[in-house]
């Protein structure tokens, strides 16, 4: 999504030693990957937006041909919110790709949204709404750590009344729960502080929340592998996203650790 972050992400990319090459149209996808690596380039980052027009269309079956093709390919999908979206580009005065001096800002968002909406689904979803730029670049620091073969199981812990992530595959609520920030000692530490994590764990209620998300996990967890899912995000919020949350999106990531890779983000702490 146009301002969404893909200037951040290219940086991080080329700081990382990849080739960038900044609003490919979709269709010369193949035969810029052919041409790049047989000029040697190993490691390349492409960017894609709305910009392509039609050519957009092809993008799902070339990425499947470059997948077949036997190269370690990875999609990064970069969304925010409309509300975000519109700040944003009235922060820069920037002009949306599809403004024709006749759709809002908005219209021309929701027009974008449409447009990608097939893309969306192919890879990893970034919800950038509420992330500064150094959160979004540590988050793409970690994507590139993970290995293409396995499933990546991503735990990001969220305050409801900031809405629920865009990258959210499952959602989990735990409002219902005991809050530490009633309790002044602990309302400016978070969950994963000690004192915190001691008064979390007091609380028969949260106990048996883990483990019943636990246990919704691990029944669950192989038909998402046997799907081939490269990728899954399990969102567990609570009001402000810095207690409860953080607590249980820790513990979850310590006992899946075995089962698949795993990526912790806790959006309200970044």
């Amino acid at each position: 999504m146009s301002g969404s972050g893909k200037s951040v992400a290219l940086n991080v990319l080329e700081d990382a030693g990849y080739y960038c090459v900044d609003n490919l149209p979709a269709s010369l996808l193949p035969a810029t990957t052919d041409f790049l690596r047989d000029e040697g380039y190993a490691r390349v980052a492409v960017s894609v937006d709305v910009r392509s027009g039609s050519g957009l269309a092809e993008l799902p079956l070339n990425i499947a041909h470059l997948k077949r093709s036997g190269m370690d390919l990875r999609l990064i999908f970069l969304d925010a919110n409309t509300e975000t979206l519109t700040r944003r580009f009235s922060e820069t005065r920037r002009r949306h790709p599809l403004s024709d001096g006749k759709l809002t800002i908005t219209e021309c968002i929701a027009r974008e949204r449409e447009l990608l909406a097939p893309i969306g689904e192919l890879g990893a979803r970034f919800d950038t709404s509420d992330l500064s730029a150094n959160a979004l670049r540590g988050w793409i620091k970690d994507f590139l750590g993970i290995d293409r073969g396995r499933l990546t199981l991503v735990f990001q812990s969220f305050g409801f009344k900031r809405g629920i992530p865009l990258d959210a595959d499952m959602v989990f609520d735990v409002r219902c729960l005991p809050n530490p920030h009633y309790d002044p000692a602990l309302r400016d530490l978070t969950g994963r502080d000690p004192a915190v994590i001691e008064f979390l764990e007091r609380e028969p209620e949260v106990v048996r929340m883990a483990a019943d998300i636990r246990k919704f996990l691990t029944d669950w967890l192989p038909n998402f592998q046997r799907e081939n899912r490269s990728y899954l995000t399990v969102a567990i919020g609570c009001t402000g996203g810095r207690h409860r949350s953080v607590y249980l999106a820790e513990g979850l990531a310590r006992h899946f650790q075995g089962s698949a890779q795993i990526l912790v983000r806790h959006r309200e702490l970044a």
